[in-house]
């Protein structure tokens, strides 16, 4: 097949698997919904999480608008957390662009975490799945659909209180290390779910761990077993994102085992690069902020074109894309490499 011919699906998917594409995709594995888009589909931000329609007119309506060539749900850090017992706050009183975040965590002991036997029917997750299924019927084989889940100790900072869990860490090992074992059974439990509504490619993002918060030391010995066992049983094809500064880390990232690992703006893609030689897949270290939400479109090609003659091998932005980046901005990040 030309390559020239490939459909956004077709090339996203046989990139992560190391085939060759042409051009690189421009995609991600993370959230990304812009303002623009939701206003012209008259989507409120607050609804768009627990509604599985305005969900899947939001993440395709970034290829519709812009070409983008992906289409990702869920927008917000909380559905597994909130399956798990955790109380939302969804800002519905509030005007703005504001992320739910936690108003009450559900975890103080390893006791205390409680895993739904029937996890496709608790919380939001069938709001996600639903997303999935509505994208699917409407985008059909055109676009890839992503998904992704917060990794073991992230979620678990999401459940349990996050100085308590740093503290735990450090002083008592061996009960974090219980509480990331379950979590991660629950995280291969729901990314099948995921895979059985239709979702594609399938991101882990272990933000929480990132070499500004713990040692390489730790992340060796507490967390990258957890990731193994995760990737070795989740969907593929499979990334694993952990942001800050990860050159310490990134020969672990592989051995982890996913198709891809994904890195932010803080990480040196020229040294990641040297480290890990032509093979990996390393996607990510475009800055999604001080490029794409504050720069100008000229900024934008330039800083992209960096990033790809640094080492990456896609354009996917450090993160997740902020809701205010402009049109014109996005216009500018898609022509940069599909003209």
């Amino acid at each position: 097949m030309p390559m020239e011919s490939l459909t956004p699906k077709e090339r996203v998917l046989k990139f992560l698997n190391g085939e060759n594409v042409g051009r690189p995709p421009v995609f991600s594995g993370m959230g990304n919904v812009i303002v623009p888009v939701l206003d012209k589909y008259g989507i409120v931000f607050s609804r768009v999480h627990r509604d599985p329609e305005l969900m899947a007119k939001a993440a395709g309506g970034m290829y519709r608008e812009f070409g983008y060539e992906c289409a990702v749900v869920p927008f917000d850090m909380g559905v597994e957390a909130e399956a798990l017992g955790a109380t939302m706050n969804f800002y519905d009183d509030v005007e703005g662009l504001l992320y739910p975040t936690m108003q009450k965590k559900s975890v103080k002991n390893f006791d205390d975490l409680v895993v739904p036997s029937d996890l496709e029917h608790t919380g939001r997750i069938p709001v996600v799945t639903g997303a999935i299924k509505a994208l699917r019927k409407e985008l059909g084989d055109e676009v890839a659909i992503g998904t992704y889940i917060l990794g073991p100790f992230t979620l678990a900072g999401q459940v349990k209180e996050l100085d308590e869990l740093l503290e735990e860490s450090f002083l008592e090992p061996e009960k974090t290390n219980k509480l990331l074992e379950k979590l991660s059974e629950v995280i291969v439990r729901v990314f099948n779910i995921y895979k059985d509504a239709g979702a594609d490619y399938f991101t882990l993002r272990e933000m929480g761990a990132t070499s500004d918060v713990l040692s390489p030391r730790t992340f060796k010995s507490l967390i990258k077993p957890h990731q193994i066992k995760i990737i070795s049983e989740m969907p593929r094809p499979s990334i694993l994102h952990i942001c800050g500064d990860t050159n310490s880390i990134v020969e672990d990232m592989v051995e982890c085992g996913a198709n891809a690992i994904a890195v932010d703006q803080k990480n040196n893609i020229e040294e990641t690069r040297e480290k890990l030689g032509p093979d990996t897949i390393i996607l990510g270290n475009f800055d999604p902020v001080k490029v794409l939400l504050q720069g100008k479109p000229e900024d934008v090609g330039p800083a992209m074109m960096a990033s790809l003659n640094g080492g990456a091998n896609a354009v996917w932005p450090g993160c997740d894309i902020w809701p205010e980046v402009s049109v014109e901005n996005m216009e500018a990040l898609m022509s940069s490499l599909k003209g």
